[in-house]
């Protein structure tokens, strides 16, 4: 089976899978790089579960999660990791719902067959209690790790109410890009878009100019982020954005009305703006993207 026929996943139900993968054994790193060589891999990239919500945008919104997790069961070659980019649950006021929510939301992404998952929080998991329950849930809300040679860094900028990444977690991500190489292969996952897309939206990290200059001096570098539920491709300098596809419903385009209101739901075309993508990674190359619409199963 060639790789694009088993990246090629029917998703089921409206559930929104968003998949990269990394291709193409690189060569030996470069005299005088201290880039090391990647091997072959994918990973999914699940967003905007938020799981709890009840309305007219997503009648069908207690199964999209569990469909979606069992289209990547199904996967025939399965990925290397998944991770959730945030909202993994529907905000609500009252602190006992809150974890309910991410209890179930936990006992749902535990039926997945891949064990190597990750998270980061969405506004809605965090922002009313500074990401105190994310935390107690999920453990911390930024972090780095490596994996066959990629470099992926996962930021915090929606557990300040203000939608900040904050001083300290700038000062965290200058120590831990002062220790890349340049031309490392640098992924960085966040909720937020961290440029600014659409302010009065909240589509916009307040102090991400400060991340991206920090991020700038690295020549390969790609964000992954979630929370404006619609695919969206965007450059700053050499740094690549690309939003991911919700679970639960669509939004408008950046901009194009007064408020973001879901769109409506379309019985007809229960999964319309719902979908899933294929990045890929080879050797000396940008990520390709392929998207793929959701088929009803």
């Amino acid at each position: 089976m060639d790789r694009r026929s088993f990246m090629k996943l029917t998703a089921i139900g409206g559930g929104a899978v968003f998949m990269s993968g990394l291709y193409g054994h690189a060569p030996a790193a470069a005299a005088g790089s201290k880039t090391a060589a990647y091997e072959d891999f994918y990973f999914v990239q699940l967003s905007d579960v938020h799981w709890g919500f009840s309305g007219a945008a997503n009648p069908d919104a207690l199964n999209t999660f569990r469909k979606a997790v069992a289209t990547v069961n199904a996967l025939e070659v399965q990925p290397d990791f998944i991770i959730f980019t945030g909202d993994l649950t529907h905000t609500t006021d009252d602190p006992k719902e809150r974890r309910q929510r991410m209890a179930q939301f936990k006992d749902i992404a535990a039926g997945l067959t891949v064990k190597n998952v990750r998270f980061i929080p969405g506004e809605h998991d965090a922002s009313l209690d500074n990401g105190a329950a994310y935390k107690e849930n999920f453990g911390p809300s930024n972090y780095a790790f490596e994996h066959k040679g990629v470099h992926f860094i996962a930021l915090d900028n929606v557990s300040d109410p203000g939608a900040r990444i904050g001083d300290t977690q700038l000062a965290w991500l200058k120590n831990d890009l002062d220790q890349q190489a340049n031309d490392a292969r640098i992924v960085v996952f966040t909720h937020r878009p961290l440029f600014d897309l659409v302010p009065k939206w909240d589509w916009a990290t307040r102090d991400g100019d400060k991340a991206l200059a920090l991020l700038a001096p690295y020549s390969n570098v790609t964000v992954f982020y979630g929370h404006i539920h619609q695919e969206h491709h965007h450059i700053t300098g050499q740094i690549a954005h690309h939003a991911a596809k919700s679970l639960i419903f669509p939004l408008p385009a950046p901009g194009s009305q007064e408020k973001r209101t879901p769109l409506p739901w379309d019985p007809a075309a229960p999964n319309k703006g719902l979908g899933f993508r294929e990045v890929e990674a080879e050797a000396n190359k940008d990520y390709q993207l392929t998207e793929f619409p959701v088929t009803r199963s």
